[in-house]
């Protein structure tokens, strides 16, 4: 197997002029590059990556980081896997590889520390909260100037960059579809207030009733966390609701489907005692008893486009404020038509 030195030889060159032209590093003479390249194919010459990174001071790899809880398997809901899904695409579309870092809850966070090791150049995370100590840990990224990026979340009176999805103008949509439909009163089921998203679909919710001309009751408001348990946990308490109200909205798909159990071991089935809808567009709702109206997320788009943004960083510098939304969709399906 050849090596740097072997490469040398045959080029004219010296070993450290060879580790120049692969690492990229200060000015060389285009003649010279060349004569070392053809060597190299001669050869067979393929430089060590791990070698590369450390001259470079590059890792050339992108840190995701995702919430670890204990028995949960993220991996396995549509909205992580779909978001991975992009970021990986992208990445290796630039020759970058994905290092997935899972964080648990009750850890503090100290992302800087992440690039300090060499172990990143750019980060991207997923499933932040607007509490105290995460901000924290996000403003100091922010304000080091390193290659970030929030998904699907914002922290009010902070810029940090983000890319996310319209939830407000999703969750309007859904709520005005059932309020079309003759609903007077509509059940939200929604997520934790610490995410961002769960605050824009609240707006829409509310502003949907606003522009109907329908008060807006805190106590037709229930919280769940975004799984299937959580909704299946609220089934009680909303079911004390259905004699009178028909209609429900949830904050996402997950928590939909486990409303839909835990109401059908009740005796109310979605589609004929009431209208339900969810938030997402998961893979499992077009398979539910009847079909799941949802609201569409383009989720892989959004890890793509987070990918990009971190990678232009990385190549191009620090940027001002970035806060992209990406457009959503409503789709009705069989849960929503009574």
């Amino acid at each position: 197997m050849s090596n740097r030195k072997d490469v040398a030889k045959l080029a004219g060159v010296s070993e450290a002029t060879v580790s120049r032209v692969f690492n990229n590093i200060g000015p060389l003479r285009e003649e010279t590059k060349q004569k070392v390249l053809q060597a190299a194919q001669q050869l067979n010459y393929h430089p060590n990556a791990i070698a590369q990174s450390f001259a470079r001071g590059k890792s050339k790899n992108i840190g995701v980081i995702v919430p670890y809880f204990q028995k949960v398997n993220l991996m396995s809901t549509h909205y992580f896997s779909e978001l991975l899904s992009g970021i990986g695409a992208k990445l290796s579309e630039s020759g970058y590889g994905l290092l997935l870092l899972f964080q648990p809850a009750e850890e503090s966070k100290d992302y800087v520390k992440l690039f300090h090791t060499q172990k990143v150049d750019g980060c991207i995370i997923l499933g932040s909260k607007d509490v105290p100590g995460e901000v924290k840990a996000i403003e100091q990224l922010h304000q080091l100037q390193l290659p970030y990026c929030l998904v699907n979340q914002t922290s009010s009176g902070y810029p940090f960059h983000s890319i996310g999805a319209d939830h407000q103008e999703g969750s309007f949509q859904a709520v005005t579809s059932l309020l079309k439909k003759g609903y007077q009163q509509i059940i939200f089921l929604n997520g934790p207030k610490e995410f961002s998203n769960s605050i824009d679909r609240l707006k829409g919710y509310k502003s949907a009733l606003l522009h109907a001309g329908i008060p807006y009751h805190p106590q037709f408001v229930f919280q769940g966390n975004y799984s299937r348990k959580s909704g299946f946990q609220a089934a009680p308490g909303i079911a004390s609701l259905l004699p009178d109200m028909k209609a429900i909205f949830a904050g996402n798909d997950r928590m939909a489907i486990g409303l839909m159990q835990g109401l059908g071991e009740l005796g109310y089935q979605a589609g004929r005692d009431y209208a339900l809808i969810g938030y997402d567009d998961s893979d499992i709702s077009r398979m539910t008893s009847p079909p799941l109206s949802t609201v569409q997320v383009p989720l892989f788009n959004m890890g793509q486009l987070a990918a990009e943004k971190v990678l232009q960083m990385i190549a191009q510098g620090p940027m001002t404020e970035m806060n992209e939304q990406l457009p959503v969709t409503f789709i009705e399906r069989a849960s929503s038509q009574l």
